[in-house]
């Protein structure tokens, strides 16, 4: 921290997907990797692939000789993790302190905090692979960022610099705001998975590749667009093909059957509210699915 350049002797504890890449990002623009711990042959693999020539220390040696310290461990282990080496009194004062979890803001680093370490929680919204592919992917995501105030221009900064875009989430918002994201990644995931479950039990061959176009286009369009990317029967209020479709799943596979009214009720409800379709054309296709189980 005393580099004229603002440059950062920086330890990473966790070689699983995310932390390789963020080290690569940030040695990049000029920060020194003084360490990475390690505990598998495939992640000390990763750390020799992605960060070469940076030793695999133990967790308690990174913290020693790094300023700022990077958690890239899964969610659970953070609390326990920062709390042990507080107890062994291994956080120094005014060293930096980073999590990548998404449900957290820095209260869970508290413990270190009491020591005097700078407390940051930054969250890349990405889906790593742990490998290099992941480098010319990572440019421009979004990261959740959430800190004390007097900090929050170092959080923003790091961020900045791996090229990424700094999200500002108060602490208090912090696990709403990743429980949103994550209802829409589950959404898409399962939708998908039902989907392609369907198709097969309907006799249909390489159904993935069968949808795989629309349903990646379905995702834009509905950034894009939100409940207007919805097509016919919905946004033609379609109770008769409504219950066609539902009628044809019930005769073939119970489980698409199940999905299906799910689905269409959570959608039915969602266009009535945002008043895209009236009360009448709305129960019009709630009795369809309801006809489709007699």
């Amino acid at each position: 921290m005393n580099d004229p350049k603002g440059r950062l002797g920086i330890g990473i504890i966790g070689m699983g997907a995310a932390g390789p890449i963020i080290g690569s990002s940030l040695r990049a623009v000029g920060h020194q990797l003084v360490g990475v711990a390690a505990n598998s042959a495939d992640t000390i693999e990763r750390a020799d692939t992605l960060l070469p020539g940076v030793p695999v220390l133990s967790v308690e040696e990174v913290i020693e000789c790094a300023e700022l310290v990077i958690l890239a461990v899964p969610d659970t282990q953070i609390a326990p993790l920062v709390s042990g080496l507080a107890d062994l009194g291994a956080w120094r004062m005014g060293q930096i302190l980073v999590h990548l979890a998404g449900p957290y803001g820095t209260s869970i680093l508290a413990p270190a905090q009491t020591a005097g370490v700078i407390p940051l929680a930054i969250h890349p919204l990405m889906r790593f692979t742990g490998w290099s592919v992941d480098l010319q992917r990572f440019a421009g995501t979004p990261f959740l960022v959430t800190a004390p105030a007097p900090f929050l221009p170092i959080a923003q900064a790091l961020v900045v610099e791996m090229g990424a875009e700094p999200v500002v989430i108060d602490e208090e918002a912090r696990a709403a705001v990743h429980a949103c994201v994550t209802l829409g990644l589950a959404g898409i995931v399962s939708s998908v998975v039902e989907c392609v479950n369907a198709l097969d039990a309907c006799g249909v061959e390489e159904a993935t590749r069968l949808v795989s176009r629309l349903l990646s286009d379905a995702a834009a369009w509905a950034i894009d667009e939100g409940e207007g990317a919805l097509g016919a029967p919905f946004a033609t209020a379609d109770s008769t093909c409504v219950r066609e479709h539902a009628l044809a799943l019930a005769n073939r596979n119970e489980r698409a059957h199940g999905a299906y009214v799910s689905r269409v009720r959570e959608v039915v409800d969602l266009l009535a509210q945002r008043k895209k379709i009236n009360e009448a054309a709305a129960d019009a296709m709630r009795t369809a699915l309801l006809e489709s189980a007699e």
